[in-house]
């Protein structure tokens, strides 16, 4: 169990450069803000945490439960990217740690890198590109087509998929799509039942999947070899979903015509760093260093949207789009002086007993909610009187508590 109570000062840990527009957001709210530049170790994190009660990652910041473990106040965790497997989330709800990423916002920078590289490809750009900084003069037509009346296979039709199906049907091309996911086909795109049936007929496969751990190695090489003879491939979902091993050699023999890349089972953890790939040196593949997102309008909007939703949590205990919370926000009642925000144990009569311990000790509640999401429970409640300590302190000792805060009941611009 923990205890914020509405008088400690916030600090908040940004690693791995998110926007600084984040920066503004946690000054504007008051928030304390310490960088640093690129990711950080197992034991380097948790010193640094010393202190800390919100921290912001991006993709190569790994947050494990040894961490939950030794930093206990530790409240809140910005992903400012799309992925969040790299946080131990079953240990972040344990210890009633709020995760919040931001799923939607470089949806469009993932989406024209896949178009351009899909033009790239088709025109072999890549390899007249290195022959004539070596030098050599090679203009013709063999081989290079146009993408208007080409086959888009679109493997994973989440947000991405689906805007790059419409601007991939701009450009002419035909598209069809396969999910596990029941998913509602957008302009002319086409649902195929099987992943097979998808692979025979596209000219271009892109991955848009998740990072479930179970899609690892999901396009192997059975994958590989169903797919049409002279096609490509384009991955900028997530790097453990392809065997690149296959992959390189699907791509040697000629039976796909050329891949672009953008993430790798190993990557770097910063720049600089030395990477090493089977892809490297086939002048057939484009190979980026995980850039889909990284565009300055991304960036931006990632910085703003996921330092917005800590501050919101923090400020007024809004769990709104958090990954591992019950998504709540109440609105401030109009004669609410406190808010209580309690993580607990999802157990029969949790708020029966809350709201009795409010109610023997003379704490009046002006508003309410909850909710409930596997074995925790969220509720937030906002109280018109006084608040005794030994409210707090009873609900402190629950054993059925695992999180509980304290703050000035919020206004109705959330501060």
């Amino acid at each position: 169990m923990a205890l914020a109570c509405k008088d400690i000062s916030m600090n908040v840990l940004l690693l791995e450069n998110p926007h600084e527009v984040a920066d503004e957001i946690f000054r504007d709210a008051s928030f304390t803000v310490e960088r640093y530049a690129g990711a950080l170790s197992e034991n380097d994190l948790i010193r640094a945490l010393d202190g800390v009660d919100a921290l912001g990652i991006r993709s190569k910041t790994q947050v494990s439960g040894r961490v939950f473990d030794q930093c206990p106040r530790l409240g809140v965790i910005g992903a400012f990217c799309i992925g969040t497997n790299q946080i131990d989330l079953k240990s972040a709800i344990k210890r009633g740690v709020a995760v919040f990423n931001a799923p939607y916002s470089n949806t469009r920078s993932v989406v024209e890198l896949a178009i351009c590289q899909i033009i790239a490809l088709s025109r072999h750009l890549p390899t007249k590109n290195q022959l004539l900084h070596r030098g050599s003069w090679q203009k013709t037509a063999t081989g290079a087509r146009e993408v208007r009346g080409k086959t888009l296979g679109i493997v994973g039709y989440g947000h991405i998929g689906m805007q790059l199906s419409v601007l991939a049907e701009a450009l002419g091309m035909r598209v069809v799509f396969y999910d596990v996911a029941e998913r509602l086909a957008v302009g002319n795109a086409k649902r195929v039942n099987t992943l097979e049936a998808l692979l025979r007929q596209s000219d271009f496969v892109s991955l848009h999947v998740d990072g479930n751990p179970k899609n690892r190695n999901f396009f192997d090489a059975t994958a590989i070899a169903a797919m049409k003879p002279g096609s490509y491939l384009i991955n900028l979902s997530r790097g453990f979903v392809v065997d690149v091993d296959a992959l390189a050699q699907a791509l040697a023999s000629g039976h796909l015509a050329g891949a672009a890349v953008d993430v790798f089972p190993s990557e770097p953890q910063q720049n600089g760093e030395t990477f090493q790939s089977v892809l490297a040196g086939l002048d057939n593949v484009i190979l980026t260093p995980h850039i889909g997102g990284s565009t300055e309008e991304a960036q931006y909007d990632i910085g703003r949207f996921v330092s917005q939703k800590i501050v919101t949590y923090e400020r007024a205990a809004s769990s709104d789009m958090s990954v591992n919370l019950p998504n709540l926000s109440l609105p401030p009642a109009s004669e609410a002086r406190y808010r209580v925000a309690y993580i607990h144990q999802n157990s029969p009569g949790a708020l029966a007993r809350l709201n009795r311990t409010f109610a023997d000790r003379g704490a009046n509640i002006e508003g309410q909610i909850l909710g409930t999401q596997g074995e925790v429970g969220y509720v937030i409640t906002d109280i018109s009187s006084e608040l005794p300590i030994e409210v707090i302190s009873e609900i402190s000792d629950s054993p059925e508590t695992i999180r509980l805060k304290v703050l000035s009941c919020p206004t109705e611009e959330g501060n």
